[in-house]
């Protein structure tokens, strides 16, 4: 699996709070682990997003992304449910 992150992402990952990015670390791991593990709610977007995936860091946060292949995904950013309104 290769996962690519895009500079949005990267900057949002280092500004998380130490905790919150101790639990997104540790559920980018289980992504790679399996990326259709149930506990990681993963879903499609619908709207302005709708070519993206997303899944549940927490109850308020979520990871959006991009399929580029089978195996090949792009994380692109780091957000609470606000980014869907967006």
């Amino acid at each position: 699996m290769v996962i690519t992150y895009a500079p949005r992402f990267i900057r949002q990952l280092k500004k998380l709070e130490p905790g919150l990015k101790a639990e997104a670390k540790e559920k980018i791991s289980l992504f790679m682990g399996n990326p259709r593990d149930h506990s990681l709610r993963v879903h499609k977007l619908h709207g302005n997003l709708s070519d993206c995936w997303a899944f549940s860091i927490n109850h308020k946060y979520r990871i959006i992304f991009e399929y580029l292949s089978k195996n090949r995904f792009n994380f692109l950013t780091i957000d609470d449910h606000d980014i869907y309104k967006r």
